[in-house]
């Protein structure tokens, strides 16, 4: 037989009913681990790096670096350089120079013009903790830091190459804590002044702009390892008109540098 509840009575049923709503389940076993395991946030900087000007008018100095990733090597950039006889600093990576021998063959063959340096073993991003950069994961932790610059270095001497005295991480972004690691190991981290290529991702016309643009004392990165991008076309017309403007190029061990983070100290 139905009845009437009391008003009073009706009114607790519907306020611990709205009570246990709001109330958020604990967390399951799942949702802890996946929180464990989650990208933490880091401060990270990227860092500048200026060379000793030359103070001539007319003669602007500037260091043309290059990051060699992964994929094949621009000829378009490469021809060049011996070409034209233009110096620069080339990092590369451990997978690089796996998949390019003729190119390091090149460098190796003029060592006048090439200076070689370490840009990691995987091109893992030089972070101690864990994020993404660019969609990229970050080495992580201190030992795995310490893997990507060692692991570069090792296939360097692998392929020939001298000791490197410069690093360079994937996406040029680190917190400092990884900075003080690195430079204990012995290295200096290349910042840069002026981004040539935006990544390789830039057409042509505004990476020949870019670079074209340097200024006395500016150090310049851009991409050897991307032939197929148009930005490598921009690359090298900007290394032609920067040659005809009477420019000295200088490799990073050529001249004192400055670089900020405490990244050369």
């Amino acid at each position: 037989m139905n009845r009437i509840l009391p008003a009073s009575a009706l009114f607790l049923i519907t306020a611990v009913t709205a009570f246990a709503a709001e109330v958020p389940s604990p967390p399951t076993m799942v949702d802890s681990a996946a929180a464990a395991v989650a990208p933490k946030a880091s401060k990270l900087v990227e860092p500048h790096l200026h060379i000793a000007r030359s103070n001539i008018p007319g003669h602007a100095r500037i260091a043309l670096t290059f990051d060699a990733c992964m994929g094949q090597a621009d000829e378009r950039i490469l021809s060049t350089l011996v070409r034209e006889r233009i110096p620069a600093t080339i990092f590369v990576t451990a997978r690089w120079l796996k998949r390019n021998p003729a190119a390091v063959a090149v460098f190796l063959q003029n060592p006048d013009l090439f200076e070689l340096e370490n840009h990691g073993e995987n091109h893992i991003p030089a972070v101690d903790t864990p994020t993404l950069i660019y969609g990229i994961a970050s080495a992580g932790s201190p030992q795995a830091v310490k893997q990507e610059v060692e692991g570069g270095a090792a296939a360097m001497a692998a392929a020939g190459i001298p000791a490197p005295r410069w690093f360079r991480g994937s996406t040029a972004k680190y917190d400092l804590s990884a900075i003080g690691e690195i430079r204990a190991m012995g290295y200096r981290i290349a910042g840069y002044s002026v981004n040539g290529d935006g990544g390789s991702l830039l057409g042509a016309v505004i990476t020949e702009k870019r670079i074209a643009s340097a200024k006395d004392g500016d150090v310049v990165i851009s991409h050897i390892n991307q032939p197929t991008h148009a930005a490598g076309e921009g690359v090298a017309k900007a290394l032609v008109d920067l040659k005809a403007k009477g420019t000295e190029f200088v490799r990073l061990e050529d001249v004192e540098d400055t670089g900020d983070d405490k990244t050369t100290e």
